[in-house]
Parts: structure tokens; sequence; C-alpha cells
């Protein structure tokens, strides 16, 4: 620990945090295998991403070269991959970013990226449930059943309350406070009718490409239309830099793009406590769902390039589309299924998520400790996440939550910036600390990775900065006002060598 338990740097031993998830009040049950980590990375990441924003990109930024568009993004999202890795395995306790950096940055920071990860998560879930909710209100439609129009949602003309999201993440919530075993072999059964439905598309659109639209893969390169004032990149209001769409740079808008597709691989770290061999597995399901969903984002992106000029390209519904336009609806409706039965896995791992960041801060004492107890029988966080569920689902019910939704992706930039970072400092200042996995190439990898994500960042507009900074700067006020005082590391709650603020 930091010599000075005043300061709110004060930084968690790796020890005594593998320590504290030995209390049997406090214990997660270990019951994840590295085939479980890597269905849930693939469940989050595959979600409305490869549906939609193939065919967006491919129309507005990059043409064909949207394929190489996700080779840049699935390669940032590499480096930070490798740091996960090698904290997930060095300090296999839930938590994710905010636990990885209270070991090696410091209280504060840590308080920082927790705040962060919870608005991310929350935000993330409640804005996937609003989203399966139009997918089946639409596939309701087509069936001839409709809701009144009350409880259609407040995006819907005379919406007041979207019923659908409400009750999902109610139903999630219960299945997650049930066990998280219980959560994958679900996220099992639907990956696997997701990832048939990708398959689906990537072989029988094979049949339907011509080679002419491939022509030119990389388009001239076109100025953006300028945004105006807050709505325009950072990097743009900064400096005066313009993204340009198509050509070479283009590629890299893009990149800046499709990452968000690539959104949910973070998670997985978050449920290193409840693996039973973290310093093994954790490295295997977070690369291996990564590399898996990189080669099918790339697949789909040609598949669906080559069936269609990208100027032609639907943006709402492009890969539906683009069989319907090769006159085969019937796989439309396949991809419209896949993609409703998909989000329900990203909702629930999203959920999962937020709920061990939340248990971890309040086992630290940094939120109230009453949360940080786990369920007698099922050994879940079952108090944070009822809390969190019901939240969450009266804010999918009752809010449009489009505006807010960018928040989600700089909240995990930002989370990999801290994670790598950690890694060079936990690699000076703890040499001796077991590493089952190293990130190679230090200090250049958590570098680069840095730099990348930074990079991304500059490319979201500067309204999503401005919120960013409101959350954190309230994160800051909590902070100092209830978790500087009540961190167990906090000298006065030193009640001699027990853990303070045991509140039940």
């Amino acid at each position: 620990m930091s010599k000075d338990l005043n300061s709110p740097f004060r930084t968690k031993s790796v020890e005594q945090s593998i320590r504290d998830t030995q209390e049997p009040e406090h214990a997660l049950r270990k019951s994840l295998s590295a085939w479980d980590l890597t269905v849930f990375g693939v469940g989050v990441i595959i979600g409305t991403g490869i549906f939609v924003l193939t065919g967006k990109v491919a129309k507005e930024n990059a043409g064909p070269a949207t394929a190489l568009a996700f080779v840049v993004a699935g390669i940032v999202c590499a480096l930070a991959a490798l740091c996960y890795a090698e904290f997930a395995s060095t300090v296999p306790v839930a938590g994710s970013a905010y636990t990885f950096s209270y070991a090696s940055i410091g209280e504060l920071p840590a308080w920082i990226i927790g705040w962060d990860l919870v608005l991310e998560f929350a935000l993330g879930t409640a804005v996937v449930a609003v989203g399966w909710s139009g997918y089946v209100q639409s596939l309701m439609d087509n069936a001839g059943l409709h809701l009144p129009p009350w409880l259609q949602g407040p995006d819907m003309p005379g919406g007041t309350f979207d019923l659908l999201a409400f009750l999902l993440v109610l139903a999630l919530t219960a299945v997650l406070v049930v066990g998280v075993k219980l959560s994958a072999r679900i996220t099992s059964v639907v990956v696997a009718i997701k990832v048939a439905v990708v398959l689906i598309v990537i072989f029988a659109g094979v049949f339907f490409i011509k080679g002419s639209n491939y022509r030119p893969f990389i388009p001239p390169a076109q100025p953006r239309p300028s945004g105006s004032g807050l709505t325009e990149p950072l990097i743009q209001v900064l400096s005066g830099y313009t993204p340009t769409d198509f050509g070479v740079m283009g590629i890299f808008t893009a990149a800046s793009v499709v990452f968000f597709a690539f959104i949910g691989f973070d998670v997985v770290a978050t449920a290193a406590e409840e693996t039973k061999l973290p310093q093994r597995d954790m490295p295997r399901g977070i690369l291996g769902s990564l590399v898996i969903c990189t080669v099918l984002y790339v697949a789909v992106s040609l598949v669906v390039t080559g069936m269609q000029h990208y100027s032609d390209l639907s943006v709402s519904a492009p890969l539906a589309d683009a069989f319907k336009a090769a006159g085969h609806p019937v796989y439309a409706g396949i991809i419209s299924f896949g993609a409703t039965v998909g989000l329900i896995t990203v909702c629930m791992i999203l959920l999962l998520g937020q709920t061990r960041v939340f248990f971890a801060m309040s086992r630290d004492g940094l939120l109230p400790r009453f949360f940080s107890r786990t369920h007698p029988k099922y050994r879940t966080p079952y108090r944070p996440t009822i809390l969190l569920g019901v939240v969450i689902a009266v804010v999918a019910g009752f809010t449009s939550l489009s505006e807010l939704a960018t928040l989600v992706n700089i909240g995990t930039l930002f989370a990999f910036v801290v994670v790598a970072l950690g890694v060079m400092i936990l690699r000076r200042t703890r040499p001796d600390l077991p590493r089952a996995f190293r990130t190679p190439l230090v200090p250049l990898v958590p570098i680069a990775s840095i730099a990348a994500s930074v990079w991304l960042m500059l490319n979201l507009p500067a309204e999503t900065w401005l919120r960013f900074a409101i959350w954190m700067a309230i994160g800051a006020v909590v902070y100092f006002l209830y978790g500087y005082r009540h961190s167990r590391l906090h000298p006065a709650r030193d009640t001699g060598g027990k853990p303070g603020g045991e509140g039940r």
C-alpha cells in the first residue's frame, strides 16, 4: 500500500485485493471457464454494430475499405486487450479497470474510473434495452400485434413509457441474481444463434458479390461536412484539423466510428473474480473474443460492400436491405431476428459488468458497504444487482437516450488509457508480482494503446467531452464528501486489523 494513507492517491496492494475476495460474506462464486469468458466477450461485442455500423460507415466514410477500418479498430482494441489481459491475470478481482488502477495509480484515479464505468455500463444497458424494444416492436408489427401507443416508448409518437425495455432489464436482473453460471448458459445459447446469423450473412452473401462493387476499393478523399460549435470533433475545435471521408485518412475516420462496435471486451475483465483459473483463462477469454469478432466484422463488411455498391447501402439496416436488393427478403428477416435475440446478451453482460464494478467499490468502502454482501445461497452481489437493475429499468422505460450514447464511447476509451498507464506503473513499482500473462514490448504497447485511444477520443464531439467532464466533476465531489473518509484504507477506519465499516 501507499505509505501515506491520508493521500487520495493511496494504493491498495494486490495482496490485500486478493485477500478481500476470500471474506466469506463478500466472496463471489468461482464458476467460469475460458469458454464462458469468450462467450461473454462475443456476446457483448456482437450487437447492433455489426448489423448497422457496417453500412453506415461504408456509405459515409470509407466505402469498401471499411474492412480495413475494422482491422485498424481491432488493432487499437488489441493493444488495450493485451494490457487488460496482464492485469486480469495478475489481479483476479472484480472491478476491471477500477481494481487495476487502485493497485497501480491510486484511490482517487480508481474512484474516477469506477465512477466512469458505472455510468458507461448503465447507459449502455439502457440504450441497448431501448434498441431491443424497437426491434421487437417491429417484429410484432409484422405479425399484426401492437402495444398501446403510450407503452411504446418516448421515441415513438404519443409514447410515454417503454414497457418492453423495462421488462427486459428486470428479467435480466433476476437472472444475474440467481447466478453468473446461469447467465453464461443463457448467453451461450443466444450467442450461438447470433453467430449463426452472422455466418449465414457471410456465406449466403458471398454468392451475390459483384467484383465491380469493390472498385475503387479506397474511394477518393472528400472533406467532411463541418459541424458547428460543440458538435465538431474536439480535435477540430482545438486545432482546426478537419477529418476527411474516404481516401486513406477516411479509413482512420471510419475506424473511430466502427471502434464502438468493439466495445464490450473489457467487460470480460469484470468477471475475473468469478473465474476458476483466472491466470490462464482471463487472457484467453479477452483476446479470444476480440479475435473472433474482428474476423467476423471484416468478413461481413467485405460481403455487404460486395453485394451492393457502397453509395447505395442503407444506413438503418444495411445487411437486411442488401439481401432485399438482391431479391432475398427471407434472409432480411433472419438478420432482424438475429439482431433482436443478440441484443439480449449485450444488455445482460453490460449489466453484469456494472454490478461487479459497483460491488468492488462498495467492498473497498468507497460506496456503502451494505452493497458488498453476497447472496448466502447464490454467492452473487444481489443487492447492487437489484438496485442498479431497477434504476436502469426505469431509465430505459422513461428516457430517450440517443443523445447520451456517446458517453459510453468516451468512457470506454478513458478506461483503456488508465489500464495501459497502470500496466507501466505496476511493472515499475511491483516487478516482483507473479504475472501469468505479460503484455509484450512494455512500455511500447501500453504507450501505443494510450496514443490510439486518445486519438479516437479526440475525434468525438466536443459536447461529449463536456458531458463527460461534468460527470467526472460530480464524481470527484462525491469522493471527497463520502469515499475518501469511508475508504477501508483511511486511517480512521482502522479497527485493529479488521476491515472497517462493515455496514450490514
